[in-house]
Formats: C-alpha cells, structure tokens, sequence
C-alpha cells in the first residue's frame, strides 16, 4: 500500500497547536500525563538502557502513602499526588460493599487523606508535601487503582491535582500554598477515581463518567469555578456499571479549530474546548466500557482502545466540518484497558493488560507486523524516548525496545516494587515512579 500524503496532524503541528491552546508562557519539561505532545514522546537524550537497584541510579526518594499518579516536572521540582490510608473495619468493609455490583475485589477505608508531594529533581529531597482533603468513609476503589490515581497537570507558577468526585485543587508552586479547591462535581466511580485533567487555555478540563451520571467538564483554571459540563449524549447500554470509563481527554485541531477527542463508554466524542458543545460522536461498534488508555494521533486519525468486554483498536479517520469522521480499521486481538498506545511513525504499539503481549501493527492499515510476548502484568503507558520504547510492568520490570516493524528486545531493568504509574524523562534522566519510592535514573550514578 502507498505511503499517506504527509497528515496536518504531524507531531510537530500537534505540538505547536496544543501549545497554542494551552497559552503557555514557557514550556514545562512535563506538563501532563504522556508528556509534553500527550503522545508518550520524550525529548530527553543518553539516557540509560539498563539500570537496577546499584546501577545508574542518581537518587531514590521514599513516597508517604500510595498512588499510581504520574509525576510532572519542571526545572528542579517534580510533582506527583498521594493518598494516606486509614483501613475500615471488617464490619464497615461488609456493610459498604453489599452495594457494589460489580464483584470486584476493592479497597475500603474509614479515611483518607489526599496529599500534593514536590521532590527536588537535583537530590531527591521530599520538599513539600501538602494535605489537601481528608475524606471520611470515602467512595471504595478497586485493588488495581489507588485513590491518587489521576495524574497533575503543570504550568508556569501552578500545579493542578485531581481526584475525580474527591475533588479538584490548585497549588502555588513557589509556596505550596493552595490557591483553589472545588468539591462540588460529584459522581460515583465504583473502582475508583482513574480520568486526568488537561490545560486548554485558561480551562482545566476532565471526564466524570461514573456509574450514576457521565459527562465531560471544565473549570476556570484561575478560580476553580465551574464554566461547563456536558452530558454524554450516546447511547449506552442501561447497566450503570456498563456506563463507566477513566480514559482522559486529549487536544487536537479538527476543521482548523482546537477539539478535545473524549472517550466515554461505548463512544469516542469530540468537544469545543471554550464552550463544551459536542462536535461529533462515533460509536466503537461494540461493548466498551472501564476503559483507562488515552488515545494517540497521527495520519489525521485517532487510535485508541475500547476497554472493557470486548476490547479493541480502532482508527477513526477525524475528517473536517465537511467530511464525518468515520472508523477505518478495528483489530480486536490483545487490546489494553488500561495501559495507553503507542505511534512511533508509522508503527503502533501497545502491551495487554496481562500476560505481556506486545503487538506492532502498520497504523495506516491496521495489519499486524508482530505479536511477541514480554510478561507481567501492565497498566503503566509506554513511552518512546531516545530512540527506544520503554514498557514498564506491575512486577517492576521495564523492557527497553528497539522500534520498527521487526521485534527487538535490547533489555530487561527491573526495580523492587511495582511499576504502575507511567515513565517520565526529561534531560538525561528517566525517572520510573514504584508504590515506595520516585528514582531518577541516569547514567554513570
């Protein structure tokens, strides 16, 4: 099959326009989950293909608390959320769960108290770490997700920490101090809280697809004040644990304006960012529900996974005000509900859940190039950086990739403790965060 005619969504128009949205003041090494194009792409040079526990290791901090959030960074300060536990009684975990549906194994807690953490990137020193809320007999979650799951957003002077019907906040990065907090949006997410916030100009926008209501939302970045929410308009299927899902929004252009791509259940939807108006919707063509991975561009599509029962991926050519988006391809074969895709040119990556199936297809066509087994079980997102892929498991394992159609394995790394938040890079240094600790690795420490 011929090469495509080059796309207008090429990473580096997608960068200028996601810029152009955001209205940035300076750029931030790490701004958001999936980094600064939203793709899983690292600028970083030299940093190390192979590490462990004594090698290439600059510095380790030990985390307070639990929490699969990515870590943003700029310059010298590095942020991440967590959640300090207070179990429930076996008494209280009987009575709360007779009203979960799900049969799920969860975590429940009397309390919990959400925190903002700041480690210095030169030593791995905790500088702040900043109470935000404590919830009391808060909603359960499920033992794969925590209750610092959503990861912050980072400009210039703030930092944006979100944990879904928990609450929003704002924190002054020169002080620690909160500026914002809104506790209104409330919604039940049965597994717990999973959806990361995005910047689009002076808006912080997020999903809140519970069980009870779903919907898209934005707030004032400034204030914390409430400017839009828009119910899903799709049809979904009438059992509420069916109408769930934790995937995160993600800015792109269409018909030459911003649109924000927003994978609800049993639907991929598009958003004006300024007002919340729907755009357009299609449907996945199938059952599709819980889904956590975010979706990628490239070739003037969006490829992404559908979660839950019936998994798959699927492009969807994005078209303009004049042309419908519409699916070209699906391919149902070893599909993540958790972990995010990869488009590394014209190839896309992505791992299963369990087991470690790995598979490279062709993004234009859909057509399997390889399918090889690595192992583990993942949620973490891949990333691409320095010329490699890096695919971290929950047994702490990060196997290094060479890209292209052919498989290559060049390493095995692995950490003690499990690796479920995404790998961030910046510079000459990766940092990998586990459940005990943040490390940044580089070479010759």
């Amino acid at each position: 099959m011929p090469l495509m005619k080059p796309s207008p969504f090429s990473l580096s128009a997608l960068l200028v326009a996601v810029a152009l949205a955001r209205g940035a003041d300076a750029p931030v090494d790490w701004p958001e989950w999936r980094g600064p194009d939203a793709q899983g792409h690292a600028t970083a040079k030299g940093v190390p293909e192979t590490w462990s526990e004594t090698q290439n290791i600059a510095w380790r901090c030990n985390l307070p608390g639990r929490g699969w959030s990515t870590p943003v960074m700029n310059a010298d300060q590095i942020w991440l959320s967590t959640a300090l536990e207070t179990p429930a009684s076996p008494e209280e975990v009987a009575q709360r769960t007779k009203v979960n549906t799900a049969d799920q194994p969860l975590t429940v807690l009397s309390k919990v108290e959400l925190k903002a953490l700041c480690v210095d990137g030169r030593t791995g020193r905790l500088l702040w770490d900043i109470p935000l809320i404590t919830v009391q007999d808060p909603q359960w979650v499920h033992e794969l997700n925590s209750y610092a799951s959503p990861s912050p957003v980072l400009e210039p002077g703030r930092a944006y920490f979100h944990f879904g019907t928990f609450g929003t906040f704002c924190v002054e990065v020169g002080t620690g101090g909160v500026v914002w907090a809104n506790t209104n949006l409330h919604i039940m997410h049965e597994n717990g809280p999973g959806s990361s916030p995005i910047l689009v100009g002076d808006l912080l926008l997020f999903h809140l697809d519970g069980s009870d209501s779903q919907s898209i939302a934005a707030l004032d970045k400034k204030t914390g004040r409430l400017v839009w929410r828009t119910n899903r308009s799709g049809k979904m299927n009438e059992h509420p644990q069916l109408k769930k899902s934790y995937a995160t929004p993600t800015l792109t252009q269409w018909g030459g304006r911003p649109a924000v791509l927003s994978q609800g259940a049993d639907w991929i939807y598009a958003y004006e960012p300024s007002t919340g108006r729907e755009l357009w919707k299609v449907p996945y063509g199938n059952l599709g529900f819980s889904l956590s991975s975010r979706a990628v561009l490239g070739e003037g599509r969006v490829y992404f996974a559908t979660g839950y029962s019936r998994s798959e991926i699927q492009a969807v050519q994005l078209g303009g005000p004049d042309t419908a988006p519409a699916t070209v391809w699906k391919y149902a074969k070893g599909a993540p509900t958790m972990s995010s895709l990869l488009l590394v040119g014209s190839e896309l990556y992505f791992v299963s859940d369990s087991g470690g199936m790995l598979t490279c297809l062709d993004a234009r066509t859909g057509r399997e190039h390889y399918r090889e087994r690595l192992g583990g079980s993942h949620s973490a997102s891949p990333l691409y950086v320095d010329g490699r892929i890096l695919l971290c498991s929950r047994e702490g394992e990060t196997c290094v990739m060479a890209p292209g159609p052919t498989f290559k394995l060049i390493a095995r790394n692995r950490l003690p403790g499990k690796l479920m938040a995404s790998p961030i890079a910046s510079g000459e240094s990766l940092y990998l965060r586990t459940d005990t600790a943040l490390y940044r690795i580089q070479h010759g420490k």
